[in-house]
Protein backbone atom coordinates (compact mmCIF):
# COMPACT_ATOMS: atom_id res chain seq x y z
CA UNK A 1 0.00 0.00 0.00
CA UNK A 2 1.46 3.80 -0.80
CA UNK A 3 1.51 6.21 1.41
CA UNK A 4 0.50 9.25 1.67
CA UNK A 5 3.93 11.03 1.66
CA UNK A 6 4.88 8.62 -1.19
CA UNK A 7 5.21 9.51 -4.75
CA UNK A 8 6.96 8.22 -8.22
CA UNK A 9 10.62 8.88 -8.28
CA UNK A 10 12.01 11.65 -10.11
CA UNK A 11 10.23 14.39 -8.48
CA UNK A 12 13.38 17.04 -7.37
CA UNK A 13 14.91 17.55 -3.78
CA UNK A 14 14.80 21.27 -4.25
CA UNK A 15 11.92 23.25 -3.09
CA UNK A 16 10.61 24.25 -6.53
CA UNK A 17 10.82 20.00 -7.08
CA UNK A 18 8.09 19.78 -4.68
CA UNK A 19 5.39 21.35 -6.55
CA UNK A 20 6.51 19.57 -10.15
CA UNK A 21 3.74 17.88 -11.42
CA UNK A 22 5.70 16.54 -14.74
CA UNK A 23 4.31 13.30 -15.41
CA UNK A 24 0.76 13.10 -13.36
CA UNK A 25 -2.70 13.79 -14.95
CA UNK A 26 -5.01 15.88 -13.69
CA UNK A 27 -8.87 16.48 -13.72
CA UNK A 28 -10.69 19.86 -13.50
CA UNK A 29 -14.45 20.38 -13.94
CA UNK A 30 -15.95 23.82 -14.97
CA UNK A 31 -12.55 24.47 -16.57
CA UNK A 32 -14.34 26.28 -19.90
CA UNK A 33 -13.45 29.93 -17.85
CA UNK A 34 -12.62 31.84 -14.47
CA UNK A 35 -10.80 29.46 -11.99
CA UNK A 36 -11.50 26.37 -14.02
CA UNK A 37 -8.97 28.44 -16.43
CA UNK A 38 -7.12 29.71 -14.09
CA UNK A 39 -6.16 26.05 -12.30
CA UNK A 40 -6.05 24.21 -15.66
CA UNK A 41 -3.30 26.66 -16.47
CA UNK A 42 -1.44 26.66 -13.44
CA UNK A 43 -1.23 22.23 -13.32
CA UNK A 44 -0.11 22.95 -16.83
CA UNK A 45 2.62 24.82 -16.27
CA UNK A 46 3.76 22.77 -13.26
CA UNK A 47 3.66 19.89 -15.48
CA UNK A 48 0.59 17.98 -15.52
CA UNK A 49 -1.46 16.70 -18.42
CA UNK A 50 -4.96 18.00 -17.77
CA UNK A 51 -8.55 16.45 -18.73
CA UNK A 52 -10.79 19.36 -19.27
CA UNK A 53 -14.64 18.96 -18.00
CA UNK A 54 -17.42 21.59 -18.59
CA UNK A 55 -21.10 21.96 -20.18
CA UNK A 56 -21.32 20.72 -23.94
CA UNK A 57 -20.34 23.30 -25.79
CA UNK A 58 -19.17 25.59 -23.37
CA UNK A 59 -17.87 28.77 -24.81
CA UNK A 60 -13.94 28.81 -23.60
CA UNK A 61 -13.21 25.56 -23.45
CA UNK A 62 -11.28 25.00 -26.17
CA UNK A 63 -9.45 28.42 -25.00
CA UNK A 64 -8.49 26.96 -22.07
CA UNK A 65 -7.36 23.87 -23.81
CA UNK A 66 -5.13 26.09 -26.33
CA UNK A 67 -3.28 27.77 -22.62
CA UNK A 68 -3.20 24.11 -22.01
CA UNK A 69 -1.13 22.92 -25.28
CA UNK A 70 0.81 26.66 -24.69
CA UNK A 71 2.54 24.86 -22.18
CA UNK A 72 3.53 21.69 -23.87
CA UNK A 73 1.03 19.37 -22.29
CA UNK A 74 -1.77 17.36 -23.33
CA UNK A 75 -4.91 17.73 -23.07
CA UNK A 76 -8.62 16.33 -23.86
CA UNK A 77 -11.96 17.78 -23.06
CA UNK A 78 -15.10 16.51 -22.42
CA UNK A 79 -18.34 17.79 -22.33
CA UNK A 80 -20.85 16.49 -19.99
CA UNK A 81 -23.97 18.37 -17.82
CA UNK A 82 -22.56 17.23 -13.76
CA UNK A 83 -26.18 17.75 -12.92
CA UNK A 84 -26.96 14.47 -14.63
CA UNK A 85 -24.94 12.87 -11.90
CA UNK A 86 -25.95 8.83 -13.15
CA UNK A 87 -23.76 9.26 -16.00
CA UNK A 88 -20.72 10.32 -14.17
CA UNK A 89 -19.37 6.52 -13.53
CA UNK A 90 -19.01 6.58 -16.76
CA UNK A 91 -17.29 9.61 -17.69
CA UNK A 92 -14.81 8.53 -15.07
CA UNK A 93 -14.20 5.21 -16.56
CA UNK A 94 -14.03 6.87 -20.18
CA UNK A 95 -11.59 9.60 -19.15
CA UNK A 96 -9.29 6.48 -16.93
CA UNK A 97 -9.40 4.25 -20.23
CA UNK A 98 -8.19 7.22 -22.56
CA UNK A 99 -6.11 9.14 -20.44
CA UNK A 100 -4.89 6.32 -18.26
CA UNK A 101 -4.45 6.65 -14.21
CA UNK A 102 -5.58 10.51 -12.64
CA UNK A 103 -3.37 11.78 -10.11
CA UNK A 104 -5.41 15.13 -9.53
CA UNK A 105 -9.33 15.89 -9.81
CA UNK A 106 -10.02 19.45 -8.86
CA UNK A 107 -13.92 19.58 -8.45
CA UNK A 108 -14.35 22.70 -9.57
CA UNK A 109 -17.72 23.68 -11.62
CA UNK A 110 -20.65 24.99 -9.68
CA UNK A 111 -23.58 27.17 -9.84
CA UNK A 112 -25.14 29.61 -8.03
CA UNK A 113 -28.39 31.27 -7.96
CA UNK A 114 -29.42 34.41 -5.95
CA UNK A 115 -33.33 34.00 -4.61
CA UNK A 116 -34.83 34.71 -1.27
CA UNK A 117 -35.17 31.45 0.87
CA UNK A 118 -38.90 31.23 0.62
CA UNK A 119 -38.47 31.71 -3.32
CA UNK A 120 -36.09 28.89 -3.74
CA UNK A 121 -38.45 26.32 -5.86
CA UNK A 122 -37.59 22.18 -5.82
CA UNK A 123 -35.95 21.95 -9.33
CA UNK A 124 -33.99 25.15 -8.03
CA UNK A 125 -32.73 23.37 -5.18
CA UNK A 126 -32.55 20.35 -6.57
CA UNK A 127 -30.09 21.37 -9.54
CA UNK A 128 -27.93 23.72 -7.02
CA UNK A 129 -26.91 21.06 -4.85
CA UNK A 130 -25.94 18.15 -7.61
CA UNK A 131 -24.31 20.38 -9.24
CA UNK A 132 -22.55 21.18 -6.18
CA UNK A 133 -22.75 18.12 -3.66
CA UNK A 134 -23.83 15.61 -6.01
CA UNK A 135 -21.21 15.65 -8.58
CA UNK A 136 -18.88 15.96 -6.20
CA UNK A 137 -19.75 13.02 -4.66
CA UNK A 138 -20.22 10.61 -7.67
CA UNK A 139 -17.16 11.56 -9.23
CA UNK A 140 -15.07 11.39 -6.53
CA UNK A 141 -16.31 8.35 -6.03
CA UNK A 142 -15.66 6.48 -8.75
CA UNK A 143 -12.25 8.42 -9.42
CA UNK A 144 -10.67 7.70 -6.04
CA UNK A 145 -12.00 3.99 -6.58
CA UNK A 146 -9.44 4.21 -10.51
CA UNK A 147 -6.91 5.91 -7.79
CA UNK A 148 -6.77 2.80 -5.52
CA UNK A 149 -6.86 0.31 -8.07
CA UNK A 150 -4.09 1.88 -9.87
CA UNK A 151 -2.16 2.54 -6.47
CA UNK A 152 -1.86 5.99 -7.25
CA UNK A 153 -1.37 8.51 -4.25
CA UNK A 154 -4.16 10.59 -5.48
CA UNK A 155 -5.57 14.05 -4.56
CA UNK A 156 -8.62 15.25 -4.78
CA UNK A 157 -8.92 18.74 -4.06
CA UNK A 158 -12.58 20.59 -3.85
CA UNK A 159 -13.23 23.97 -4.63
CA UNK A 160 -16.04 25.03 -2.06
CA UNK A 161 -16.28 28.64 -0.81
CA UNK A 162 -16.31 30.80 1.86
CA UNK A 163 -19.82 30.57 2.12
CA UNK A 164 -19.44 26.61 3.20
CA UNK A 165 -18.00 28.26 6.20
CA UNK A 166 -20.31 31.24 6.90
CA UNK A 167 -23.93 32.36 5.19
CA UNK A 168 -25.03 35.00 2.93
CA UNK A 169 -28.20 36.11 2.22
CA UNK A 170 -30.34 35.04 -0.81
CA UNK A 171 -27.57 31.68 -1.36
CA UNK A 172 -29.74 29.10 0.97
CA UNK A 173 -29.22 26.45 -1.31
CA UNK A 174 -25.58 27.33 -2.18
CA UNK A 175 -24.58 27.97 0.88
CA UNK A 176 -25.98 24.40 1.78
CA UNK A 177 -24.42 22.48 -1.21
CA UNK A 178 -20.87 24.03 -0.37
CA UNK A 179 -20.66 23.09 3.29
CA UNK A 180 -22.04 19.45 2.40
CA UNK A 181 -18.92 19.40 0.13
CA UNK A 182 -16.74 20.61 3.21
CA UNK A 183 -18.26 17.84 5.00
CA UNK A 184 -17.52 15.22 2.43
CA UNK A 185 -14.39 16.34 1.91
CA UNK A 186 -13.36 15.62 5.08
CA UNK A 187 -15.03 12.05 5.41
CA UNK A 188 -12.68 11.37 1.85
CA UNK A 189 -9.78 12.11 3.57
CA UNK A 190 -10.81 9.81 6.53
CA UNK A 191 -11.41 6.70 4.32
CA UNK A 192 -9.13 7.30 1.32
CA UNK A 193 -6.11 7.87 3.79
CA UNK A 194 -5.15 3.58 3.99
CA UNK A 195 -4.80 4.36 -0.12
CA UNK A 196 -2.75 7.40 0.30
CA UNK A 197 -5.46 9.52 -1.48
CA UNK A 198 -5.48 13.02 0.54
CA UNK A 199 -8.87 15.06 -0.06
CA UNK A 200 -8.68 18.47 0.91
CA UNK A 201 -10.46 22.00 0.38
CA UNK A 202 -9.90 25.40 -1.71
CA UNK A 203 -12.71 27.99 -0.21
CA UNK A 204 -12.11 31.13 -2.41
CA UNK A 205 -13.92 34.23 -1.16
CA UNK A 206 -14.70 36.92 -3.44
CA UNK A 207 -12.64 36.52 -6.63
CA UNK A 208 -13.43 38.61 -9.86
CA UNK A 209 -14.80 35.62 -12.28
CA UNK A 210 -17.80 35.87 -14.69
CA UNK A 211 -20.07 33.97 -12.22
CA UNK A 212 -20.24 37.13 -9.86
CA UNK A 213 -21.18 39.32 -12.34
CA UNK A 214 -24.41 37.33 -13.65
CA UNK A 215 -26.09 37.77 -10.19
CA UNK A 216 -29.04 40.35 -10.66
CA UNK A 217 -27.55 43.11 -7.98
CA UNK A 218 -27.49 46.31 -7.98
CA UNK A 219 -23.69 45.49 -9.08
CA UNK A 220 -21.62 49.33 -8.34
CA UNK A 221 -22.98 49.72 -4.91
CA UNK A 222 -22.92 45.86 -4.10
CA UNK A 223 -18.90 45.72 -5.11
CA UNK A 224 -18.23 49.01 -3.48
CA UNK A 225 -19.28 47.70 -0.02
CA UNK A 226 -17.97 44.41 -0.23
CA UNK A 227 -14.55 45.65 -1.26
CA UNK A 228 -14.51 48.03 1.87
CA UNK A 229 -15.23 44.57 3.91
CA UNK A 230 -12.52 42.73 2.58
CA UNK A 231 -9.32 43.34 4.70
CA UNK A 232 -7.12 43.36 1.65
CA UNK A 233 -9.21 45.57 -0.14
CA UNK A 234 -10.22 44.34 -3.38
CA UNK A 235 -11.25 41.23 -5.51
CA UNK A 236 -9.17 38.02 -5.70
CA UNK A 237 -7.80 37.71 -9.43
CA UNK A 238 -8.41 33.79 -10.48
CA UNK A 239 -4.33 33.16 -10.64
CA UNK A 240 -4.28 33.92 -6.61
CA UNK A 241 -6.24 30.72 -6.20
CA UNK A 242 -3.53 28.80 -7.70
CA UNK A 243 -0.78 28.62 -5.37
CA UNK A 244 -2.60 27.17 -2.89
CA UNK A 245 -4.11 24.20 -5.26
CA UNK A 246 -0.48 23.75 -6.29
CA UNK A 247 0.16 23.09 -2.78
CA UNK A 248 -2.63 20.96 -2.32
CA UNK A 249 -2.21 19.28 -5.78
CA UNK A 250 1.69 18.56 -5.32
CA UNK A 251 4.43 16.72 -2.65
CA UNK A 252 4.60 20.28 -0.81
CA UNK A 253 0.87 19.11 0.47
CA UNK A 254 1.44 15.18 0.52
CA UNK A 255 0.55 15.33 4.45
CA UNK A 256 -2.42 18.13 4.13
CA UNK A 257 -5.85 16.13 4.07
CA UNK A 258 -8.75 16.98 5.65
CA UNK A 259 -7.98 20.11 5.34
CA UNK A 260 -9.09 23.14 4.07
CA UNK A 261 -7.15 26.36 2.86
CA UNK A 262 -9.58 29.77 2.35
CA UNK A 263 -8.13 32.48 -0.01
CA UNK A 264 -10.74 35.15 0.91
CA UNK A 265 -8.36 38.55 1.41
CA UNK A 266 -8.87 38.12 5.14
CA UNK A 267 -12.58 38.50 5.32
CA UNK A 268 -13.44 35.37 7.56
CA UNK A 269 -10.67 36.43 10.15
CA UNK A 270 -12.21 40.13 10.20
CA UNK A 271 -15.89 39.36 12.50
CA UNK A 272 -16.72 43.09 12.53
CA UNK A 273 -15.55 45.74 10.23
CA UNK A 274 -14.08 48.74 12.84
CA UNK A 275 -11.10 48.91 10.81
CA UNK A 276 -12.26 52.41 9.34
CA UNK A 277 -13.74 53.80 12.89
CA UNK A 278 -10.11 53.37 14.07
CA UNK A 279 -7.06 56.17 14.58
CA UNK A 280 -4.92 56.05 11.41
CA UNK A 281 -2.05 53.36 12.22
CA UNK A 282 1.00 54.54 14.07
CA UNK A 283 4.55 52.87 13.41
CA UNK A 284 6.63 52.66 16.62
CA UNK A 285 10.00 52.27 14.30
CA UNK A 286 12.16 55.42 13.89
CA UNK A 287 11.98 57.56 11.00
CA UNK A 288 13.83 56.71 8.01
CA UNK A 289 15.98 59.64 7.31
CA UNK A 290 17.33 58.44 4.06
CA UNK A 291 21.05 57.73 5.47
CA UNK A 292 23.18 54.97 5.16
CA UNK A 293 25.15 54.16 8.27
CA UNK A 294 27.47 51.67 6.45
CA UNK A 295 26.41 48.83 8.27
CA UNK A 296 25.93 45.66 5.77
CA UNK A 297 27.40 42.27 5.32
CA UNK A 298 31.28 42.79 4.26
Amino acid sequence: MTGAGERRPGAGDRASGRFDLTGRTAVVTGAARGLGRAFATGLAEAGADLVLVDLPDAPGLAETAAAVRAHGRRVRTYGQDLARTGELAGLADRIRAAAGPVDILVNNAGTAALERFNEITPESWSHVMRVNADAVFFLSQRLAEHMAADRVPGRIITVTSKNALVAEAGLAHYNAAKAAAQLLTETLAVELAPHGITANTLAPGMVDTPIDGEFPLEREGFEAAYRERIPLGRYARPEECVGALLLLASDAGAYLTGARIVVDGGVLADQMPRMRFMPPYRSSLPPDDGADDGAGAG
